[in-house]
């Protein structure tokens, strides 16, 4: 769908600090700064060849059935036709631009644009022009004009385990292609075979570039640095049985923990590795109802924590049993909105449902989990300013971006920055 006719947007100034070929371990700090570089990404990532997620298949399940979404920072419609196909369009008039669909969600014949009433069939189609013949044989449009010339940019879609994926490109490879085996398994462990049932959803707005949070998912080494309440109540260290999964192209990855009870005698006494450190894993606060960590082993792996990312801004979360999908979204160079949807399945028991609720408030902007990532980018979106000149160093674990048995590397940011320099072309 991109315009090849059109030149591609170019770095309108060298970079400050130049950024060597095939270099991951350095980062340079302009890339989060620079309102050219946010401009070509919208091009080459975001409209370039990848797949972006748009919404759940459970949200457009019946015919009429849209939701309104992005990719990048294109407003898009997703809707369910009466054919049972999913389409995506662009969410923007032909004829003046303003948007056709005002609502997230809605359930529709078809579309009318509420500027000057031109309407639109499922599948993005123009399909009516307001007084299109003039009135009383004077106005309207030429005789040259036809409908079938004039519609939204479409798009391609593709639908993984009930996630909706599109791409404005023709050129990017089969979605199965484009994610690997590895990271649809991990996709199919988790949601393959059950019906999705929504159970909340809010958006989060984050001080900071949009590529620091990508990092920050990524990144297995801070979690039970940053995060008091995974060390405290021992839900995710370091030392735990788990792993990094990251995909050739680097650009998809899954973190994952596990439960290993031949391994939990020794847990305690490994806490002392993090007391040695100064690091913060010891506290005094307790849980007033500790039922929220009572979790069950549903995937029947012992998994208790899984973080799985598709390039470049999608996010799969199990922890313990809450799940919930992640949709990371550019606003701006230092803005970024990050839109949670926490799910449930159809099957869960009453206990179980209660369990997911109660799980969610791990996450979010307030979770006793991930409260501090939703500010931890701002604090460095703010400590690189007037160092545009330096790089970020990322060498813990080595200098690849491949998948490894320990979490405590960088491997699969690595694998992040990879797959960007490739789009960008940078």
């Amino acid at each position: 769908m991109p315009d090849h006719n059109l030149p591609a947007p170019v770095l309108a100034t060298p970079p400050e600090a130049p950024w060597p070929p095939d270099q991951l371990t350095r980062v340079p700090y302009w890339v989060f700064q620079r309102p050219d570089v946010a401009a070509l990404e919208q091009t080459r990532v975001f409209r370039g060849d990848t797949w972006n997620y748009l919404c759940l298949e459970a949200e457009i399940a019946e015919p009429g059935d849209y939701r309104a979404t992005t990719l990048g920072g294109v407003p898009i419609l997703a809707v369910r036709d009466h054919d049972g196909e999913i389409y995506a369009f662009e969410n923007r008039c032909v004829h003046r631009g303003a948007l056709i669909a005002l609502e997230d969600f809605g359930k529709t014949r078809e579309f009318t644009c509420v500027y000057h009433a031109w309407s639109y069939d499922l599948q993005g189609n123009l399909k009516g022009v307001a007084f299109k013949d003039g009135i009383n044989g004077q106005g309207g449009m030429p005789d040259c004009f036809r409908m079938s010339d004039h519609s939204p940019r479409k798009l391609r879609t593709a639908v993984v385990h009930g996630l909706v994926f599109a791409s404005a490109s023709d050129t990017v490879p089969p979605i199965e292609e484009f994610l690997g085996e590895e990271i649809l398994d991990r996709i199919e462990r988790v949601l393959g075979g059950r019906q999705l049932e929504v159970i909340g959803r809010f958006t989060q707005e984050l001080p900071n570039n949009w590529k620091l949070y990508v990092e920050n998912v990524r990144d297995s080494y801070h979690a039970s640095l940053l995060h008091l309440f995974f060390t405290t109540f021992e839900l995710n260290k370091l030392n735990m049985k788990g792993g990094l999964i990251v995909s050739g192209s680097g650009g998809n990855h899954v973190s994952y923990s596990a439960i290993d009870r031949e391994a939990e005698a020794k847990a305690k006494a490994a806490s002392s590795e993090y007391a040695a450190q100064n690091i913060r894993s010891e506290s005094e606060y307790r849980l007033k109802d500790p039922s929220v960590l009572e979790g069950q082993d549903e995937f029947g792996d012992g998994v208790t924590l899984q973080i799985l990312s598709v390039f470049p801004g999608f996010v799969l979360q199990q922890i313990q049993n809450a799940i919930a999908v992640r949709q990371v979204v550019p606003r701006g160079v230092d803005r970024t909105d990050l839109h949670w949807t926490y799910l449930g399945f159809k099957d869960d028991t009453p206990e179980l449902r209660l369990m997911r609720l109660k799980q969610g408030n791990l996450v979010g902007p307030a979770g006793y989990v991930s409260m501090e990532d939703g500010c931890v980018g701002g604090f460095v979106q703010r400590g690189v300013v007037g160092a545009s000149d330096r790089h970020a160093v990322l060498e813990m674990g080595g200098s690849d971006a491949k998948s490894t048995r320990t979490r405590a590397t960088e491997a699969s940011v690595r694998g992040f920055w990879k797959a960007y320099r490739g789009h960008m072309g940078l």
